[in-house]
């Protein structure tokens, strides 16, 4: 895998060029698009600024987190507070975003999204309005570990980080999330299965492996 070094700003330019040309792939009239990576690659600051860019070209934008959408602490924490297979395999409620973001744009459907459902805080739902979100609009969901589920995203940026500076940009009180993070590379291959693959090792001179 070949990678070209790009700034930030032409990198979301490139991006938002390159969504606001594609279609759906299954028909529909709303763009699906996953910003990938972990919380050391700051995958919801790209997505906002990509939404930025996309709505300069007259697009509507809906960005979703995957933080919005956590199972209740009695589910997270059955097997404690700091397991990596938990945060792995049952921290976010993948059934929930099926259910709430995704199948709302299928080919037919009202386009109507929960951006949240679970205030992790509060340890309760966050009761937030639907966002209805129109034909020709584009959802950008983010957050970790998000290509192992087969969601239906149209274009995917996975933010990459070498073992070793993922370890450097994680706070100490966050590392035992480490192994989620192996085991994701491990098993699902994050970089194969991405459109787009965007070094972050160093934070101001990121690499890009282009939009293919």
């Amino acid at each position: 895998m070949r990678f070209e070094p790009i700034t930030w700003e032409r990198l979301t330019a490139a991006l938002a060029g390159h969504a606001d040309g594609l279609r759906p792939a299954d028909g529909g009239t709303r763009l699906r698009i996953g910003v990938d990576g972990a919380p050391a690659a700051c995958p919801g600051e790209r997505a906002e600024h990509l939404a930025e860019a996309l709505r300069a070209r007259g697009r509507a934008v809906l960005t979703v987190s995957t933080a919005g959408f956590l199972r209740p602490a009695s589910l997270r924490f059955e097997h404690g507070r700091q397991d990596p297979d938990a945060y792995a395999d049952g921290w976010f409620d993948t059934g929930a975003l099926w259910r709430e973001v995704f199948r709302p744009l299928e080919p037919g459907g009202s386009g109507r999204v929960l951006p949240d459902l679970w205030d992790p805080v509060t340890d309760r739902a966050t009761r937030s309005p639907y966002r209805t979100l129109p034909d020709g609009g584009v959802l950008i969901l983010h957050g970790p570990l998000l290509l192992g589920h087969w969601f239906p995203f149209d274009l995917s940026v996975h933010l990459a980080l070498t073992r070793g500076a993922l370890r450097r940009r994680t706070g100490e009180g966050e590392r035992w999330t480490l192994p989620a993070f192996a085991r994701y590379e491990d098993e699902v291959a994050p970089a194969g299965k991405a459109d787009v693959v965007v070094r972050t090792d160093d934070p101001h001179r990121p690499a890009w492996t282009g939009t293919g």
